[in-house]
């Protein structure tokens, strides 16, 4: 009985310190840069800029190779662009917050540097705009893409470009498109 009980406790020690490997959980935060793309605002009097935002949330790393993860992550993410029109005295601001559901595949280059390419949903969660540019659209679908470090086994920062492949908004063509700069920790 002895023996039994001690081949229990070491199979599951076994197969918590295996998990830890293969899984890590953490939060991560950061800056985005984002903008809007698209011909909405094509008009000679309208000068668009982009707007600095944040995103923050959770994120999980699975290791499945050796050189291979996946990476989801659940993030609040604010994008959106400021535009000034010749008219108006003060600029238009639409900035958009959204529920991020990205899925990273990570390839690692070193032990230490990855590549990351992955879809990304979005979920709309508020709209800030300064005058009504039209109702957005509840859902976004973009790709992601960037690079990774470990900056130590638990803490990393991460660089990477968003794309919009769908439309932001139901009244016009303007797509979402975002420079996000992250730091985080795994646990």
């Amino acid at each position: 009985m002895k023996k039994l009980f001690l081949a229990v406790v070491l199979f599951f020690a076994t197969a918590a310190s295996i998990q830890a490997q293969l899984l890590k959980i953490g939060v991560k935060a950061g800056v985005n840069f984002a903008n809007q793309t698209g011909d909405a605002f094509d008009a000679p009097n309208v000068d668009k800029e982009g707007i600095t935002s944040y995103h923050a949330g959770l994120v999980a790393e699975i290791k499945l190779l050796d050189k291979f993860s996946v990476q989801p992550e659940l993030l609040y993410s604010t994008v959106g662009a400021k535009y000034k029109i010749d008219e108006v005295s003060e600029d238009i601001k639409n900035e958009l917050g959204y529920l991020s559901i990205p899925v990273m595949a990570k390839f690692y280059l070193t032990d230490s540097f990855s590549l990351e390419v992955g879809p990304q949903a979005s979920f709309l969660l508020s709209e800030k705009d300064d005058v009504e540019l039209g109702d957005a659209e509840t859902f976004e679908f973009g790709l992601n893409a960037g690079l990774g470090f470990k900056i130590t086994e638990n803490f990393f920062i991460q660089g990477r470009y968003g794309l919009g492949l769908t439309e932001a908004s139901k009244n016009a063509d303007v797509k979402n498109s975002t420079i996000q700069l992250s730091a985080g920790f795994m646990f």
